[in-house]
């Protein structure tokens, strides 16, 4: 088993970055070349993700409405979306490579992340 070593605080720090990131790579790597929805797809997925980072109930979070464990669920979902995408979308080259890197990134992790303490298991 590997250590899980991604604490909440830590995540909390990546959050804003990453979201930045997803909206601004696509311009640096100038996605969409060969299919458009590989650039769209980033964009709104760093918007969402910003929104999410905003409302989730971590210490940099702003508003604090929503669970950090819907936040995680949400991530994932995020990473296996990008490693299906390239598939079902038929990105290529820089497009391929981009949501397939990010994706598997985004689910280690995801699967790194040090369950809360505040959490019996059963």
């Amino acid at each position: 088993m590997f250590p899980r070593f991604i604490t909440k605080s830590i995540h909390a720090y990546l959050d804003y970055p990453v979201a930045l990131g997803l909206i601004t790579m696509p311009f640096l790597f100038g996605l969409g070349g060969g299919n458009i929805l590989a650039f769209w797809l980033s964009i709104a997925t760093g918007i969402a993700a910003l929104f999410l980072t905003v409302l989730t109930d971590h210490h940099l979070g702003i508003f604090r409405v929503l669970p950090y464990s819907l936040h995680l669920a949400v991530d994932g979902l995020v990473g296996i979306v990008f490693v299906i995408a390239p598939l079902v979308f038929g990105f290529t080259g820089i497009e391929f490579w981009y949501y397939m890197v990010l994706g598997l990134t985004v689910l280690v992790v995801v699967g790194l992340h040090q369950p809360d303490n505040s959490v019996v298991a059963a």
